[in-house]
């Protein structure tokens, strides 16, 4: 394709977004990919109202969720995060629970019929294709079943590797960007983060494929695996501590079973080093979260270790990783679809990690019962690993009393003597 041609067929984000109509339903690109100048855009035009905004975890500035905007816009998160938990308590938007794997099947099947997608993508190459860079997920679903893509081509946003193409063709209208993408920079390890990285990556044995989260333990773990041989990673998303790890030389891919000698992942998120690392590199391929989190092939792969978090856990294994009570936090994502597909994987660990406390050390994460309104994203049934800075235990096989006994093991030693307090008032439970 001629560099020249498409380009002068970019036009304003305004008159892009002359395209949109009243109640139309619209798919948003997430993470590092949130097209920030078709979303300021948007709230500009005074004419709109009912339209429904569907989409992961957005990055950026988010100003349609403010409640000035109440009525024009309408926010459903399928993943959220900070900007979007206030209008969810209050109101102004919503949130469907629902297992990450299966987000594309909405757009798919027309459970959801989306009249517009807003992506944010690479130039086209010389044969005319456009990549969704850096978050495929869901985006590639929506990008098939979108009756129109509206496009923010950002000549900053990575060509990657895998089930990423756009056609050029395809798009309606776009508007021609060149500027960085948003970053999510790592915080310093914490001394909690530290131990449970340890207490973790002694769970992690040679050749094992790994999948893991963003944030503070995840990244204490992988921080810690320098040493190991022949990892693989077969995750949902991934973010700087795996750049590390796969310089380091731990990461080979030659285990793999299913896309043996490469990484593969449905988006990332981090810093420039990142972006430039997945840059049009084959050793990376981005697939879409149906493929990344389906759990047959997910246990097709030997040794899956898989990295989950919580916001608490009771002691009969329910774990609650969406909801803090009826707030909701962030959504369940591709908690379940990997602890199911390690926990089929020959030698696989599905592992929950988090703290022992919360609130500064004024509340125990491992309770006698979830709070009221929180979710069971992972059910007790599914439960294996559970890590905290105390330890670890296998709740595998273990019956209710035995779950109560290992998990009070793992407490923080402040709130051990009342969690056995209260749980010896239930029967069953009575050591």
């Amino acid at each position: 394709m001629n560099n020249n041609d498409w380009k002068s067929k970019a036009v304003s984000p305004e008159d892009a977004l002359k395209l949109v109509k009243s109640k139309d339903n619209i798919f948003v690109h997430g993470a590092a990919a949130t097209p920030t100048p078709l979303l300021d855009a948007m709230v500009k035009r005074k004419d709109l109202e009912g339209v429904r905004l569907y989409h992961l975890h957005l990055t950026g500035p988010i100003q349609f969720v403010e409640p000035q905007y109440d009525g024009q816009f309408f926010s459903v998160s399928l993943f959220t995060g900070a900007a979007m938990r206030k209008p969810i308590e209050e109101g102004r938007a919503d949130f469907v629970p629902i297992f990450l794997s299966a987000i594309p099947s909405l757009f798919l099947t027309n459970a959801v019929k989306l009249d517009v997608a807003f992506l944010q993508l690479s130039p086209p190459d010389k044969h005319g294709y456009c990549s969704l860079g850096t978050s495929v997920d869901t985006a590639k679903a929506a990008a098939e079943s979108a009756k129109i893509i509206i496009a923010e081509i950002n000549e900053q946003m990575p060509r990657t590797h895998g089930n990423t193409v756009v056609p050029f063709r395809k798009i309606k209208a776009f508007t021609l960007t060149n500027r960085p993408l948003h970053l999510h920079e790592g915080e310093k390890e914490s001394e909690v983060e530290s131990k449970i990285g340890q207490i973790v990556a002694d769970l992690v044995e040679d050749g094992s494929c790994l999948q893991m989260g963003i944030g503070g333990i995840p990244d204490a773990v992988l921080s810690r695996l320098k040493n190991k041989l022949d990892l693989g990673i077969h995750t949902e998303m991934f973010s700087d501590r795996v750049v590390d790890l796969f310089e380091a030389g731990a990461i080979s891919n030659k285990l793999k079973k299913v896309h043996q000698f490469r990484l593969v992942t449905s988006f990332c998120a981090g810093s420039q080093k990142l972006y430039d690392f997945v840059n049009d590199n084959p050793a990376v391929e981005f697939h879409p979260c149906d493929r990344t989190n389906d759990t047959h092939i997910i246990r097709e792969n030997d040794k899956v270790v898989a990295i989950n978090s919580a916001i608490e856990i009771d002691l009969t294994g329910q774990v609650c990783a969406d909801s803090m009570g009826h707030r909701i936090f962030s959504g369940i994502g591709g908690q379940m679809d990997f602890i199911r597909g390690a926990a089929l994987s020959k030698g696989g660990k599905p592992i929950i990690a988090l703290p022992s406390t919360a609130a500064k050390g004024k509340v125990s994460r491992i309770t006698p019962e979830l709070n009221p309104g929180a979710g069971v994203v992972t059910t007790r049934g599914h439960v294996h690993w559970v890590a905290t800075e105390f330890g670890a235990v296998n709740l595998f096989g273990k019956s209710l009393r035995q779950r109560a006994e290992a998990l009070i093991s793992i407490a923080h030693p402040d709130f051990r003597a009342e969690l056995k307090s209260k749980v010896n008032a239930i029967r069953h439970f009575v050591f």
